[in-house]
């Protein structure tokens, strides 16, 4: 049937819909009926519906929603191979920040139906504004030997718990242990966070602050209730 609506001649049809089951993997149960498919097999086929038109641009709305982690990366295998071997320009919407990391050479981030912001993932990443380390020492003396190496987004003395936002985490990190170290503050924990897409898009898209509410305050927050 997508075959006809694309126009192609009789003679074609089988080739190309024996092409587009071939390369997603799909061969041998061309017969079965859809329902016994799972939802893997069920997506893929509906990306080989749009192969038979052997497409310069593809259009995709959410192509792994729903699907269990093993099918979502074998999904993103084909959508990445599309573009590499055929030079499919794509374009997908998606509410999954792994997912447009993963496929997608520019993001355009979406808020009240206007773009937010646009660019590569790791231009977005950069303007979330730095790594963020925690760390957990217990000494009154912390903070301020923190302060002269980053900005503190929390500081939670009471249970020795603090958040620092720096340039460059991994660099830090190992001058921070060693001013730590030098006051003979111990150290119980550290850890290191890199901003992700999930932040960029609480950033420009996912939250709505309140008057007065900084972004910090605001992203804090959000990763409380997660």
């Amino acid at each position: 049937m997508y075959a006809r609506l694309y126009g192609a001649s009789g003679a074609e049809t089988g080739k190309r819909i024996h092409d587009a089951l071939e390369y997603m993997e799909l061969l041998g149960r061309e017969n079965d009926l859809v329902k016994t498919y799972s939802g893997g097999m069920m997506r893929r086929l509906e990306i080989a519906q749009t192969l038979v038109n052997r497409p310069r641009v593809l259009f995709l709305d959410e192509p792994s929603i729903g699907l269990d982690p093993s099918a979502k990366s074998t999904v993103w295998k084909y959508v990445t191979n599309l573009r590499k071997e055929f030079g499919t320009t794509i374009v997908l919407t998606t509410h999954d920040m792994q997912e447009a990391d993963v496929l997608c050479d520019n993001i355009a981030i979406m808020n009240r139906g206007k773009i937010a912001i646009i660019g590569s993932p790791d231009q977005l990443k950069v303007n979330v504004g730095g790594d963020m380390i925690t760390l957990t020492a217990h000494s009154e003396e912390c903070s301020s030997v923190l302060e002269k190496h980053g900005r503190i987004l929390s500081a939670k003395p009471d249970l020795g718990l603090y958040e620092l936002v720096v340039e460059d985490g991994d660099r830090a990190i190992p001058v921070i242990l060693d001013s730590l170290r030098e006051r003979n503050i111990p150290v119980e924990s550290v850890s290191l966070k890199k901003p992700t897409l999930d932040d960029v898009f609480l950033r420009y898209a996912g939250i709505r602050m309140a008057e007065g509410e900084t972004w910090e305050e605001a992203r804090r927050v959000r990763r409380t209730y997660r």
